[in-house]
C-alpha cells in the first residue's frame, strides 16, 4: 500500500512539474504586465476551479480544528512565492527562473527539520549546502551581473515555496482536504493582490488575457497535483522528480524564446539535480536498511 501511494505521489509531482512549466510559459507570453496582475488572474482561475470542484463534490468549506494558522501560513508564503517566481520568469532565462524556484524541495527539508522536527542527517545537510552552491552558479552574485536582483528574487520565491509546501505536508497529516487548501490559498492570494489592481490596473489585450487564462488553468493543474503529491508521500521520497520541470522549461525556453542558458547556469543545474538525486538514493537505502 505504501509503495502504491509513493508511485501516485511521483505521478502527481511530475504532472505538477509539467503544468508549472506551461504556467511559466504562458506568464512569459503574456508580456510586460505587472507580476501582481498576472498573479491575480492566475489565482482567480485556480479559485474558480477549486470552488466548482468543492460544489460538485457536495462538500462545505471547512477547516479542521487547529489548522487555520497552517492554512494562513501556506497561503501567505505561497502568495509571496508566486509573485517572486513571476518576477523571475519575466526577467530571467526560463530555465534559470524554474531552477531557482526548484530550490524549494531543499527548503522543505530545512523547514521540515525546524517545524516538523524531522531528523536531519549529515547527508541531507551536505545536499542542501551543495544545492545552495549550485544556485550561486545560476545567480552569479557579482555587481556586474545585471540579472542579480531578479535571480535573488527567484531564490526568495523558492524559499517561500519551501515553507508553503511544508505547511501543505502538515495540513495533509492533520486531515485537511486538498481542495479546501487550494481554494483558501487561491482566494487569499486574490484578496491580497486585489488592492493593487483597483489602483494600478494595466489594461491588457485579448491575446494577453488568453495567455493569462492558460497560465491560470496550468497553475490550477499544478496546484492540485503538487498538493496531491505531498498528501500521498513525504517530500524526501518524491521531491527529486519535481526537477523534471527544468527539462520541460529548458525545452520550452529554447523552442519558443530561443533561450540558451550560459555554462555557469548549466553547471548549477547539474549540481542541484545531482544533490537531489543523491538525496533520493540515500533515502531509498536508508529506508531499506534495518533499524
Amino acid at each position: 500500500m505504501k509503495v502504491k501511494l509513493k508511485y501516485k505521489g511521483i505521478l502527481f509531482i511530475v504532472l505538477s512539474a509539467l503544468c508549472f512549466a506551461f504556467m511559466n510559459m504562458f506568464v512569459r507570453l503574456a508580456g510586460d504586465l505587472p507580476s501582481v496582475e498576472k498573479s491575480f488572474f492566475r489565482n482567480l482561475i485556480a479559485f474558480a476551479i477549486a470552488l466548482v470542484m468543492l460544489i460538485r463534490q457536495k462538500e462545505r468549506f471547512t477547516v479542521e480544528k487547529g489548522n487555520w494558522k497552517f492554512m494562513i501560513l501556506r497561503a501567505g508564503f505561497g502568495t509571496i512565492g508566486i509573485l517572486c517566481n513571476f518576477y523571475a520568469v519575466d526577467h530571467l532565462v526560463l530555465a534559470d527562473a524554474s531552477m531557482l524556484n526548484k530550490m524549494s524541495p531543499f527548503f522543505v527539508i530545512i523547514f521540515s527539520f525546524l517545524i516538523l522536527k524531522e531528523k536531519l542527517t549529515p547527508i541531507q545537510v551536505t545536499a542542501v549546502c551543495g544545492a545552495f552552491a549550485g544556485s550561486l552558479l545560476i545567480i552569479k552574485p557579482t555587481f556586474l551581473n545585471m540579472d542579480l536582483f531578479p535571480s535573488l528574487i527567484g531564490l526568495c520565491g523558492g524559499l517561500c515555496a519551501g515553507i508553503a509546501y511544508t505547511m501543505v505536508r502538515i495540513l495533509g497529516q492533520r486531515g485537511q482536504k486538498g481542495t479546501t487548501v487550494v481554494l483558501f490559498f487561491s482566494g487569499f492570494s486574490c484578496l491580497v493582490t486585489l488592492p493593487y489592481l483597483l489602483f494600478a490596473f494595466q489594461p491588457m489585450s485579448i491575446v494577453q488575457m488568453l495567455f493569462l487564462l492558460g497560465a491560470g488553468l496550468a497553475a490550477a493543474g499544478g496546484q492540485f497535483s503538487i498538493t496531491a503529491a505531498y498528501y500521498h508521500a513525504p517530500a524526501r521520497e518524491i521531491s527529486v522528480y519535481d526537477y523534471s520541470q527544468i527539462i520541460f522549461s529548458a525545452a520550452i525556453g529554447y523552442l519558443l524564446f530561443n533561450q540558451i542558458p550560459d555554462r555557469y547556469s548549466v553547471v548549477g543545474y547539474a549540481v542541484i539535480i545531482a544533490m537531489a538525486v543523491w538525496m533520493f538514493f540515500y533515502n531509498q537505502r536508508h529506508e531499506k536498511s534495518p533499524v
